[in-house]
Formats: structure tokens, C-alpha cells, sequence
């Protein structure tokens, strides 16, 4: 779930799509002056010379894979060594929301910028339309009964899919105000959901911006109707700060879990598998915000009945003395925390954390992963969201459900 990361100084975009440089989908020669500190395992990489190939067309990969990267004992227990990080599909514009089905077997996307959602294909990697037009849905989940929910960004919204085929809005206000852009979204063990409200998607590109004179278009220049009939009707027309919200499994009140004053532009969002501890990330600031935002760190909290207290740091996302921006997260069966992290080319791709903040791996990409999720019919298959392209590596856990 895309946001601002001001340690580089440049746009969400260009962060993560990390050395793209010359249109190819792999790394430019970097040689030496990438080099990373010794604390880190330097083999041939994304930013090796030759630079390693993506795609169908590529050469066979070197096992074990040079860009699975153990930074503690323990994760070589998570991985396979004869797999190897591999590019799926690439034709997305960016790519958000990946949510396994386990009924249909396929991985669900939303395109955030084109507004439609695919289905892929884990068998073959076939990719078709899911959805033509999803109002530039951005996060995705299956419930426990199976019913896809997602959050609209051009709506304000978060919906849930029936299984007659109906929709049904979970969520579009809260005390009277319409939402922002819902980003994130996650499933409790008791049947709540939940989900981060910043302002990323109150945008021209990928949602509309507020109506003249809103935070998210205070000159009033944007015009915020455009390509919008349904959305300048119903949809919501001016931000409000950010949340963390639940939705009630049974009488479906929206209640604020936390407020912009407790936790800063929250943005990913993940329950450890026992739903005892719910994780979030704290991002930059959004459109219509002022000042720096979040501190770019995972944080912690523990739920009790409902609400979340002892919210605390998790990982600061530091990496080679590099401020890393965080992403998306999931976590698997034994309670990892598996995190899309954009930052500087060599260190951009995921970071795994234990249950006890410490990083033990990590997989380098040549771009930023913006989210990810673990699916395929053993869940047992990371499927990592990058720009415009997927990426997936058989793992040695699963991802704790639903996912």
C-alpha cells in the first residue's frame, strides 16, 4: 500500500521501482559501488554485472538463490533451497491487494491506476479481468466464509462481495464524515475486519481528490468529477484524518481502533495468527497532510476485546544504515512477518521479521514490493505485488489464514 518516503526525497513510484533504469525488468550494472556493509551476504545479486534476468525467457537461476538472503539460522527453515524468486506476470500498471482464493485457487489483484482487479493463475500463470471496473480498489481479503471484501479508493469505501453475487458496503463513513481512501484490510479471528483509512488514493490517478476546497484539493484546481458519475454522486467528497477502523462481526458499527494521534498514516496492517497482536505501519504523509507523516516503522499492539492497547515499535525498518519504507504484510503459521520494504536497489524487495522484532531474512528484488500475500493451494506460495509486475517464491511455511 503505496506511500511517500521522504529519506529519499523522491515520489512513491520512483522509490520503488528501484533500478528499472534503461526499461528492462532487471537490474543496471552497479557493480562495486553498490556494495553493502559485511554485515549483509554479498553474492552475485539484482545488482550483480552481468545483472541477473527476469521472465519466461531468462537463463535457469543459480541454486540457492543468491537474492534469498539469511540473516539468522532460523530462516533457512522458512525457505526451500531449490526454489528460486521468479517473475509470474508483468502487465499490471500498479499492482495492489493480493488475496488467495481458496475456493476458486486463484490470486486476486487490484490495479489501482486502471481500476480493474485480475485473476491469476497459479497452475500456469494465466492471467484474465476479475472485475473491469473496481472504483481503483487497493486492498483485498477473503473472509472466513469466503466472501471477497476490498477497499475502493475512487468510492471511499470498503465492500463485501455475497455470494449471490450482491455488494454490500461494510463501511463508508465514520462520525458523519465520509472516509479517505480505505487501503489496508485484515480479517480478525473473531470475524471483524479491519482496515487502514490514510489519504494515498486521493488522487487524480488513482482515486479522485477532495471536492474544491478539501484537504486533498484546497485550490480547487483539480476537478474531481471527471470520469466519475457514480463517484460524484456517492462517493465521499473530503478527507478526514486518518484511522485504523473495525468493523463489528455482528451489529457491523465501525468503531476507530486508533486515531491519527495514536499512530500516524497507517497504511499495512496484519494480525499475528492467534489475532492477539495486530501489526501496522506507520507511513509518510498523504495528500492534504502537513509535515513528515509516520515514522516508516512496523508497530505493535495488543488486541484485547476489540480494541488495541500497548501500542509499541516493532521494527524500525532500518537496513544498512537505510531507512526502508514499509508496505504491505502478512504473517505466517509460526507468526513471521513478512513485509514489502522500497528503498535504494540492492536492499528493496520483502523482510522477514520473528514474532519478537528481529529480522532473519530477507528476498532482493530489483524493485519494491508494495504488498504481498501467501497463497496456492498449500498456502504455501509468496506472491509479491511490484509496480507493474508479480513476483512469487515457493516457501517451506504457509501463510495463516485467511490471507
Amino acid at each position: 500500500m503505496r506511500q511517500a518516503t521522504p529519506p529519499f526525497h523522491t515520489g512513491r513510484r520512483t522509490v520503488l521501482a528501484g533500478g528499472l533504469a534503461m526499461g528492462g525488468l532487471w537490474a543496471g550494472r552497479m557493480g562495486a559501488r553498490a556494495a553493502t556493509p559485511e554485515t549483509v551476504p554479498q553474492p552475485p545479486s539484482v545488482i550483480s554485472s552481468p545483472p541477473r534476468q527476469w521472465g519466461t525467457d531468462a537463463p535457469p537461476g543459480l541454486l540457492p538463490d543468491p537474492d534469498i538472503l539469511p540473516l539468522d539460522p532460523s530462516f533457512r527453515d522458512l525457505v526451500y533451497g531449490n526454489a528460486n524468486l521468479r517473475l509470474a506476470w508483468r502487465g499490471g500498471s500498479w499492482l495492489e491487494g493480493p488475496a488467495w482464493n481458496s475456493e476458486g485457487r486463484f490470486l486476486l489483484l487490484s490495479d489501482t491506476i486502471k481500476a480493474v482487479q485480475y485473476r491469476y493463475l497459479w497452475e500456469n500463470d494465466a492471467v484474465s479481468i476479475f472485475r473491469p471496473y473496481s472504483y481503483n480498489s487497493n486492498g483485498n481479503i477473503f473472509d472466513r466464509q469466503g466472501r471477497l471484501v476490498s477497499c475502493e479508493h475512487g468510492m471511499r469505501r470498503v465492500i463485501r462481495w455475497e455470494h449471490d453475487g450482491s455488494c454490500h458496503v461494510l463501511a463508508d463513513r465514520y462520525n458523519d464524515a465520509p472516509l479517505n481512501s480505505p487501503n489496508d484490510v485484515a480479517v480478525h479471528p473473531d470475524g471483524s475486519i479491519w482496515f487502514t483509512d490514510p489519504g494515498y488514493g486521493d488522487t487524480i490517478v488513482e482515486g479522485h481528490p477532495d471536492a474544491p476546497g478539501g484537504p486533498a484539493n484546497r485550490g480547487g484546481i483539480e476537478r474531481w468529477t471527471l470520469d466519475g458519475e457514480v463517484v460524484s454522486q456517492s462517493g465521499g467528497d473530503r478527507r478526514q484524518e486518518d484511522h485504523v477502523f473495525r468493523i463489528d462481526p455482528v451489529s457491523g458499527k465501525v468503531e476507530a481502533v486508533l486515531t491519527q494521534q495514536q499512530l500516524k498514516d497507517p497504511n499495512g496492517l496484519a494480525f499475528s495468527p492467534d489475532g492477539k497482536t495486530v501489526y501496522v505501519i506507520s507511513s509518510g504523509p498523504g495528500p492534504g497532510q502537513n509535515g513528515q507523516g509516520g515514522d516508516l516503522h512496523i508497530h505493535a499492539g495488543d488486541v484485547d476485546n476489540g480494541t488495541v492497547r500497548n501500542l509499541r515499535p516493532f521494527a524500525d525498518m532500518m537496513l544498512n544504515g537505510q531507512q526502508m519504507g514499509p508496505d504491505g504484510m502478512r504473517t505466517d503459521i509460526f507468526g513471521n512477518l513478512w513485509c514489502g520494504a522500497n528503498g535504494p536497489l540492492g536492499l528493496c524487495g520483502v523482510v522477514v521479521y520473528n514474532p519478537h522484532g528481529r529480522m532473519i531474512g530477507r528476498l532482493r528484488l530489483p524493485r519494491g514490493v508494495s504488498n504481498l500475500t501467501f497463497g496456492g493451494p498449500k498456502r504455501d506460495v509468496l506472491y509479491m505485488c511490484a509496480a507493474d509486475a508479480l513476483f512469487t517464491l515457493q516457501v517451506n511455511t504457509q501463510g495463516a489464514a485467511p490471507s
